[in-house]
């Protein structure tokens, strides 16, 4: 009897402090996810509903067990970007066999039914933006071109070197590019369009598991390989910020190489300070605010109990996932205090002009 009280205390408990919505980011190692937590806090302070942040620390265990965690205080909704996409797909089943919602964040979780649906950037326009950058600032042939990727566990990798591999490919294969560091690429290069097997084997030369360390030593490994002819004028595709600015670092130590254009995404505060002092070429802003809007503009709509159609869907694998995409901005070094300083994202004072 006493086991049934306290079973019942228990149950009474969840019901009045129980959390509405449960958010797991990736890791706060990264500046753009601890700017995504900022984001929705803010943008969650005037309303009623409550909320809980964890970081997974780039660590699917920790990401399962913030899961738990979040179940056992009752949430209604999970909005979940994961570190593995793969890896996600049971724990967020567990969460969907709880009854909650399960919405996927800016990194679709794959091979699941789990998933209510996903808030996003049209990630392989990100990738035709950043290819397009490096062939409207080449000119000749023979150019080298470095092309590194995100984590061969992320979805959004795939999407983004897709992207790219649109634009990039017609210029390798009319000799305006040429490829340095991957044999798989150049295997390839005649060929437009790529299986998710061939691109899973060109990036899996050129992953950075979207890290600082692995990339720029992946750039250093690269040039102490490459001849000088494989130097001077280069253009290198970095899929985001943090691997754009180890990857700069490591082509700006090389004495042989002359000049360099490189991609990014994400803006972070650092890499708009590269580009103010002309060492990033660009990045690709996709405005947290929009995805954090939308986010939680869903989960709000899902507490009330409505369901939304969606204008937009992406297949992961195992079910077309209802999504709502946010527009992506390419900003340079001659467009940077418009898009990001006049829109008020970021301060003026935020950096050194």
């Amino acid at each position: 009897m006493k086991k049934v009280l306290l079973a019942l205390l228990v149950l009474f408990a969840i019901s009045i402090y129980a959390l509405d919505v449960g958010i797991v980011l990736p890791t706060k190692d990264e500046p753009r996810w601890v700017q995504d937590e900022t984001r929705f806090r803010d943008a969650l302070k005037d309303t009623n509903v409550s909320v809980e942040v964890l970081f997974s620390q780039g660590n699917p265990a920790k990401e399962r067990q913030n899961v738990e965690a979040l179940l056992s205080k009752g949430i209604k909704v999970l909005i979940i970007c994961p570190h593995d996409a793969v890896a996600a797909a049971s724990t967020v089943d567990l969460a969907k066999k709880a009854g909650v919602t399960v919405i996927s964040y800016d990194r679709l979780v794959t091979n699941t039914k789990s998933v209510d649906y996903y808030v996003t950037f049209d990630s392989v326009e990100v990738g035709r933006a950043q290819g397009q950058f490096l062939v409207d600032h080449a000119t000749g042939k023979n150019n080298p071109l470095y092309l590194y990727a995100g984590a061969l566990s992320d979805n959004n990798a795939f999407l983004f070197f897709q992207g790219a591999w649109e634009v990039l490919q017609p210029k390798i294969a009319d000799g305006t590019f040429r490829i340095i560091n991957s044999s798989e690429a150049v295997k390839l290069q005649n060929k437009k369009e790529l299986t998710r097997e061939e691109m899973a084997k060109i990036i899996n030369q050129i992953t950075t598991d979207w890290s600082f360390t692995v990339a720029r030593r992946k750039a250093e490994d690269n040039l102490t390989r490459a001849r000088k002819a494989d130097k001077g004028t280069v253009f290198i595709l970095a899929p985001n910020d943090g691997t754009a600015r180890a990857i700069a670092d490591a082509f700006r130590q090389d004495r042989d190489v002359k000049k360099y254009y490189v991609t990014g995404q994400d803006a972070e505060k650092a890499s708009i300070q590269y580009i103010i002092d002309g060492k990033q070429s660009m990045t690709v802003f996709k405005d947290v605010r929009l995805l954090v809007k939308d986010a939680i503009s869903l989960a709000q709509f899902v507490l009330k109990g409505v369901k939304l159609i969606t204008p937009n869907s992406y297949d992961n694998g195992a079910k077309m996932v209802p999504a709502i995409q946010s527009n992506i901005a390419v900003v340079t070094k001659d467009n940077v205090k418009k898009v990001l300083i006049d829109s008020g994202y970021y301060k003026k004072s935020d950096f050194r002009w």
